[in-house]
């Protein structure tokens, strides 16, 4: 028997979406130098904010001056492409590993498998979602769930992915709704069309589940490991 791989699991972090954008690319560029282990972790926006995927160049003006609360939404680009995803009442997940066989699909189902796992284990079924390509013409990713999306059996899309390839390195992160606000949402989006996704559960809760899964799903044993001083000082650099 080999010992199982070590991958590092980053406490849960309340951040910008400019940070947390820029912990994630620089856990992606160090892990393909192979100077760091594969990682998973979860974080929320704060404040809220839309990310726009990586090639997105038209979106609505309007968002440039977006108040919530009496907090400005950021408005940041992803590394990952996609559309604009409104973090607001989220908890986002990354995974960067490297190694999965298969095309692009393949690595997004080898990923997902966690989530469904983790998801089911605290009584939520999820599955893949169906829309074909006239997603591309819809500026909101929530707004269709296409094959890379997780809904919920009424078809609620509740988790929405991205993902960046670099060579046999991926990082791929999603937004999963736990409370979004539905005034918010159609205030962006302009349709009132969101389903709230009640769930009674704890954040806590949900990454408690999502770690075990992953742990089983990547067969691998996690090391939980904040981010030290250096690291946050190589990360300003990077941005």
């Amino acid at each position: 028997m080999g010992s199982k791989q070590v991958w590092r699991l980053i406490p849960l972090l309340a951040a910008s979406g400019v940070v947390q954008m820029a912990i994630d690319r620089w856990l992606l560029e160090q892990h393909q130098a192979g100077k760091h282990p594969p990682t998973l972790r979860f974080y929320t926006w704060s404040p809220p904010a839309i990310s726009l995927g990586y090639h997105q160049r038209q979106y609505p003006e309007h968002w440039e001056n977006l108040i919530w609360r009496g907090q400005k939404l950021d408005l940041v680009r992803r590394p990952t492409g996609g559309r604009a995803v409104l973090h607001q009442g989220d908890l986002t997940y990354a995974v960067v590993t490297s190694g999965l066989s298969g095309n692009r699909l393949a690595a997004y189902e080898k990923i997902c498998e966690f989530l469904i796992q983790g998801w089911r284990a605290i009584a939520i079924e999820l599955s893949y979602g169906t829309a074909g390509r006239g997603y591309i013409h819809n500026p909101n990713c929530f707004g269709t769930a296409t094959g890379a999306d997780l809904v919920l059996p009424d078809g609620t899309k509740l988790i929405g992915s991205a993902q960046l390839r670099r060579g046999n390195v991926i990082l791929q992160h999603g937004s999963m709704r736990l409370q979004p606000d539905a005034e918010l949402f159609a205030q962006v989006f302009g349709a009132a069309s969101l389903t709230p996704v009640q769930l009674n559960l704890s954040v806590e809760e949900i990454i408690r589940a999502l770690t075990t899964a992953a742990s089983d799903c990547f067969d691998m044993q996690l090391e939980v490991k904040p981010l030290c001083v250096a690291e946050w000082n190589d990360i300003a650099g990077d941005r």
